[in-house]
């Protein structure tokens, strides 16, 4: 909904992994009332909203890694008039290994307020699933795509005392599981079906996971 002029603002807010019904009140709120959403996938967004029973009244607009840059003045000018800017992601919340963060940046800069509904997040609901220590770790993103560079990143892992977590093509999986067996002797666990309507599991490190979506794993010496 649009406010004064100079008293727009940022939300970020986190939406399901899977199951609309984990959706929180406020994001439904939201995806009604927004000036303008900005989505990773906006036939995602407009399928959360129907499943949500929230109309969207506000301009839909794409923001993913490709378009992100182009799209911050037209958002940061938005916010300025006092449009109230609604992110969302494909799952979990914005900015983490997600669009975001450089929107984020350019409000700060610009001295724009920036809020956030809570939501889920698959790093720490795969943190939690995993039995490892959860009392300090640390998030990699991504792994490396190409094999040389994802078994450099692996060795510099290999002295992390932290629970690591990162993520991982599920057609991948299984090469960087392997790759892992010569520098990790720790326990090493992935997660399957975050983003199913299926509750997540954990599975032991050569237990490869059956799916298709992002694989979130985990490591502790």
């Amino acid at each position: 909904m649009k406010t004064e002029s100079g008293s727009g603002r940022l939300v970020l807010a986190g939406t399901p992994l899977g199951d609309a019904r984990d959706a929180s009140p406020k994001l439904t709120e939201l995806l009604g009332t927004a000036d303008v959403i900005a989505a990773e996938d906006t036939r995602r967004t407009r399928s959360l909203a129907a499943a949500l029973g929230a109309t969207l009244t506000g301009r839909v607009v794409s923001f993913y890694d490709a378009v992100e840059t182009a799209r911050l003045p037209g958002l940061v000018s938005a916010i300025s008039a006092g449009e109230t800017v609604l992110l969302v992601t494909d799952a979990g919340m914005p900015s983490v290994s997600d669009p975001g963060y450089r929107l984020v940046s350019a409000c700060v800069d610009a001295g724009l307020p920036v809020t956030c509904v809570p939501g889920p997040s698959a790093v720490t609901t795969a943190l939690a699933l995993s039995g490892l220590p959860s009392d300090r770790f640390c998030f990699e993103g991504f792994a490396p795509r190409k094999p040389g560079e994802r078994q450099r990143w692996l060795a510099q892992l290999a002295t992390e005392p932290r629970t690591c977590v990162f993520f991982e093509s599920p057609h991948r999986v299984a090469a960087t599981l392997g790759g892992a067996d010569s520098f990790w002797d720790g326990g090493i666990m992935t997660i399957e079906m975050m983003c199913r309507f299926h509750p997540a599991r954990a599975n032991k490190k050569h237990d490869h996971p059956n799916t298709t979506q992002t694989v979130p794993v985990l490591r502790k010496t």
